[in-house]
């Protein structure tokens, strides 16, 4: 071809900038989007609109973001972004969670220091700078991400305000007298030496000792005559022998049946059902049954502890007794177990714990006193042992409560706590569950149950470094004292200083003339040493932010976390919510699942299958990081690994080369002026645009049900089918050879800048970067255009452009031309044809109209063949096996067109066709 020919040739530009190095460019756009300040501009042309708020969750600033944050974050991203764009306004504001004992723990290790000898405001001081040290850290790991958010003002529990309206939800709470100081069992973690929340507990496999043991029940025979005079015993099993010291009562099942059943010149006491399974484990044989009893007939018997001789154990009755293990006799601690606690309480049984905060029995404690937990089990062990009381002994692996933070096993422990009281308002949150829309549907019922089962929260914590629960205490009567009133007034305190001011100031100083007891009105009181749990921190966070920020609105659209927080965020928050104002912090809430590998298996450093976000970002950039998030089914556990990624990778250059060759053909378009109107499109065009309209409707409606996969699966598929092996395959002919400003051309690059102005728009929330990029190679195109997609408007489906018939008749065409393509295929693989331009197509008219649909010439441009006619017949035509049509494909005669590579029999003196010597 000659240098003039390929001058009239309206190529593609060879100098187009969208290249690859994905990684490379992405920060560049940061930088843009910063030096443009995108988030205020954002936030500006959404004043006066509708608000859609979505609450960020606060991740917890201890280290680098993971992949499951990375996660997280990127699917926050897509709804703000989708949500703006689609007229609302939308502002997203990020928060961080960062007091609470990882922290104050990494502290004191990493400083050598101990928290008994350190100033409570010195180790404070220490933990802020070290949380906001990693808060950074996160914040520029997170914008990196494409996120796009107030990062300049997020909220943070450490600040003041935020500390501030923390204290003023507890004061709400106390007002509501909901929240009262008691004695009970709660999770303690001896390793962090505090009490723990259900939230804070993880269940993990544990060995533990299963022993028998025999309670002896010295006055039964005066209840059952056949008993008088024998030596009868209840066995009691249990997993914790570290808790027989506070061994206080014997719980059997009212409704069951039970047996006193003889062994030796003993009796014992134990469910029938479970008869064989006891032998079992003892190497006991038991004789007929003397006696048997239900339960309840029991009530108030009295047993002797097994190695306190002089405590009464009484016999009680509990629902909670099963058969599926055990004897059916329950050793009952109300200073260790929660269930035991309740059934002291109703039988006036003392809640005795002989354990400290570090895991020692106390001194005082008869047979242990002094020991660990370990040691002592091991002196209970070997007492039971030499008095033949121990019947039986083996170990099991049970699920068991381990603490979330340290992972270590965790003991249930009697002490003084705050506690919220749940059991006051359960009903009211259980009926709000119903009003919230869960997604998936599944959430409700998981965070139902959890509500329903659960006990009193727990929100006192033994540490300092977190917000101070302002109670005080009278040194002369002993009162506790929670007064609204004074809590208020150290709200203000700290909304002045912060939260060291409860360390620095005295009584007097933070609450003036109240303080003094109510009680006995002494005015040496002293405060309280506890500070909040921090799932209380973040459960008031939407009375923190969303309640304190004017741009903001309560309560949320939307909560959005891992489905671990349906015991954790969500839940606290809808618990500080209903208990104060009767209704859900939020309309809706979205859970997704846990990050796993490509096998499925759980992430873990010993496995060696973590993929940090970073690595994934330095090699492939961030964006294919958002599609893997979006293509995932996030209800479920997400996998991840390189092959993913890969696959991943190709599917993301499929729709950036489409840009890139949408974009090369229109570099001489001029919107303004170059326009086709769509009456005067061609029928082909008109097609495009009719899947086009329906591709935004799916889209729309996919971003709108946050199903994210939908919009980036169709959007690949019709870049692959729609535009790729269909219309930009044909358009090319055009589009290279037809006259440049011809009208043929001008109509398709109107529907190719309508195209990729839809599909720049649509893909925005997820190919962030990569929609910047094509978006501000449109501006070059149109100046007009706003300065970022992210401040543009989401396409809107032109209804009137929908034409099911139209379609239905480019489906029968399109049928036809994938036929004739496989025939050419056939024929280029017996080496009896090149390209499909060398080919002359004759199609069997079949009587179906379908000839009628296209003229010749137009068929042949379809079909991208040199010559096509329809016959009525012809013997050499080939069947083709989906569709039934007869085809011949046989060479074109004439000669190739040098310009267009047609082949013709009418070419001029130099060798081209009609149409090109037209154009030239």
């Amino acid at each position: 071809m000659s240098k003039d020919f390929k001058e009239t040739l309206c190529l593609p530009q060879t100098d187009f900038p969208m290249r690859a190095g994905l990684a490379k460019k992405e920060p560049q756009f940061l930088a843009f989007w910063n030096d443009m300040d995108l988030n205020s501009k954002i936030r500006d042309k959404g004043q006066g609109r509708d608000c859609f708020i979505l609450h960020d969750g606060p991740p917890y600033a201890n280290g680098h973001i993971h992949i499951g944050t990375a996660f997280n974050k990127i699917l926050k991203d897509f709804i703000p972004k989708f949500k703006s764009m689609r007229g609302y306004y939308c502002p997203y504001v990020p928060g961080w969670d960062t007091h609470g004992l990882p922290i104050e723990l990494k502290v004191l290790k990493d400083q050598g220091v101990d928290k008994d000898s350190i100033d409570p405001v010195e180790l404070r001081s220490r933990c802020t700078k070290y949380a906001l040290e990693f808060l950074d850290i996160q914040r520029s790991e997170f914008r990196r991400l494409g996120v796009i958010g107030d990062w300049d003002n997020p909220y943070i529990t450490l600040n003041p305000e935020y500390e501030a309206a923390q204290i003023g939800a507890f004061a709400d709470i106390v007002e509501k007298g909901l929240v009262y100081k008691g004695k009970k069992p709660v999770y303690w973690c001896i390793d962090c030496q505090t009490a723990l929340a259900a939230a804070e507990i993880e269940y993990g496999d544990e060995t533990s000792p299963s022993i028998y043991v025999a309670y002896s029940m010295p006055e039964v025979g005066e209840k059952i005559n056949v008993l008088k005079g024998k030596d009868v015993n209840v066995i009691v099993w249990t997993t914790t022998p570290w808790t027989l010291p506070a061994s206080m009562a014997v719980a059997i099942h009212p409704s069951y049946q039970y047996a006193f059943v003889p062994c030796g010149d003993s009796v014992y006491l134990i469910a029938e059902e479970l008869k064989k399974e006891i032998e079992e484990a003892t190497d006991m044989v038991f004789g007929e049954p003397l006696a048997r009893v239900k339960g309840k007939e029991l009530e108030g018997v009295k047993a002797i502890h097994p190695f306190y001789s002089d405590r009464e154990t009484p016999i009680v009755l509990a629902d909670y007794v099963v058969l599926d293990t055990g004897t059916g006799c329950v050793h009952t601690a109300p200073g260790h177990g929660v269930e035991d606690y309740e059934t002291g309480i109703r039988y006036g049984i003392d809640a005795y714990n002989p354990v400290d905060s570090s895991g020692k029995y106390v001194p005082e404690t008869e047979l242990v006193g002094g020991m660990t937990l370990e040691e002592g089990e091991q002196v209970v062990l070997d007492v039971l042992s030499r008095s033949g009381r121990l019947l039986g002994k083996k170990k099991i692996v049970h699920s068991y409560p381990h603490c979330w933070r340290c992972k270590k096993p965790v003991i249930f422990r009697s002490t003084d706590q705050w506690f919220v009281n749940v059991s006051n308002f359960r009903k009211e949150a259980l009926d709000t569950i119903d009003k919230v829309q869960w997604i998936p549907e599944w959430g409700r019922d998981r965070i139902y149950n959890m509500v329903r089962d659960r006990s009193d929260w727990c929100i006192s914590r033994q540490r300092v470094w977190g917000v101070p629960i302002p109670a005080f205490y009278c040194k002369e009567c002993g009162k506790a004292i929670l007064d609204p009133k004074a809590i208020r007034m150290v709200q203000e305190k700290v909304r002045e200083k912060g939260c060291d001011v409860w360390w620095q100031d005295s009584p007097q100083d933070l609450i003036g003339d109240l303080a003094q007891c109510p009680e006995c009105g002494c005015t040496d009181i002293e405060k309280d040493r506890d500070i909040m749990d921090v799932w209380f921190d973040s459960g008031v966070s939407h009375f923190a932010v969303l309640g304190t920020r004017p741009d903001l609105s309560w309560p949320a659209d939307l909560y959005l976390e891992g489905s671990d927080q349906h015991r954790g965020w969500f839940q606290t928050s809808l618990l500080t919510s209903v208990s104060t104002k009767g209704i859900a912090p939020y309309k809706a809430v979205l859970t997704h699942g846990f990050i796993v590998d490509g096998e499925g298996k759980k992430m873990s450093k010993s496995i060696g299958n973590v993929v940090a976000p970073q690595e994934i970002i330095d090699s492939y950039g961030a964006d294919i990081l958002r599609l893997w998030v979006a293509s995932t089914d996030y209800k479920n556990d997400i996998r991840i690994s390189d092959t993913i990624l890969k696959t991943l990778s190709e599917e993301y250059r499929r729709i950036r080369n489409t840009a890139r060759f949408l974009l090369g053909n229109l570099s001489d378009f001029n919107p303004s002026t170059d326009m086709v109107p769509y009456g005067d499109l061609s029928s082909f065009d008109r097609w495009l645009l009719s899947k086009l309209n329906r591709l935004i409707a799916k889209v729309t409606k996919g971003y709108e049900s946050y199903e994210f996969h939908i919009p980036t699966v169709s959007i690949h598929q019709f870049c692959v089918n729609e535009l790729g092996s269909l219309y930009l395959d044909v358009a090319k002919d055009c589009l290279y050879a037809d006259e440049r400003k011809s009208s043929s051309r001008r109509s398709i690059q109107t529907v190719m800048w309508r195209t990729l102005n839809a599909l720049a728009k649509m893909l925005a929330p997820v190919l962030s970067f990569t929609s910047e990029e094509i978006w501000q190679e449109l501006k070059k195109i149109d100046s007009s255009q706003p300065e970022s997609v992210f401040l543009t408007d989401w396409p809107e489906v032109i209804e009137d452009e929908i034409d099911p018939e139209h379609e239905e008749k480019w489906a029968r065409i399109i049928d036809l031309k994938g036929a004739i393509s496989r025939s050419i295929e056939l024929c280029r693989s017996r080496g009896e044809l090149g390209k499909s331009l060398e080919a002359a197509v004759t199609v069997v008219n079949q009587g179906d109209g379908l000839s009628e649909l296209l003229s010749r010439e137009e068929w042949e441009r379809i079909a991208i063949v040199s010559s096509f006619l329809w016959v009525d017949g012809c013997d050499e035509a080939q069947k083709d096996d989906e569709t039934g049509y007869l085809i011949k494909i046989s060479t074109a005669s004439g000669e190739k067109c040098p310009r267009c590579w047609r082949v013709s029999q009418d070419l001029d003196d130099q060798g081209l066709c009609p149409r090109c010597h037209t154009v030239m």
